[in-house]
């Protein structure tokens, strides 16, 4: 099925929050750091396939997904979330 990428950003602030576990939330996030340099240049694309290779699909730059990316970089790096 089709993944949206910006639900990771409350995935990460609940790893933050229940089990306290900044490494498994950090863990989320590491997989788009080779996406960042594949589609749209320094952006998030709105949808990935569910199997793998899992490539991107729909818009190449959504604004929601980067801002949840951003946010959960944010509560990681010890901002507020």
């Amino acid at each position: 099925g089709t993944v949206w990428r910006w639900r990771v950003g409350p995935c990460v602030l609940a790893h933050l929050r229940v089990p306290h576990d900044p490494g498994a939330a950090r863990a989320l996030l590491e997989p788009i750091g080779d996406h960042l340099g594949a589609a749209g240049l320094g952006t998030v694309s709105e949808i990935f396939d569910g199997d793998a290779p899992f490539g991107p699909r729909g818009c190449i730059a959504q604004a929601w997904s980067v801002g949840e990316f951003l946010r959960a970089w944010t509560a990681l790096d010890g901002g507020a979330f």
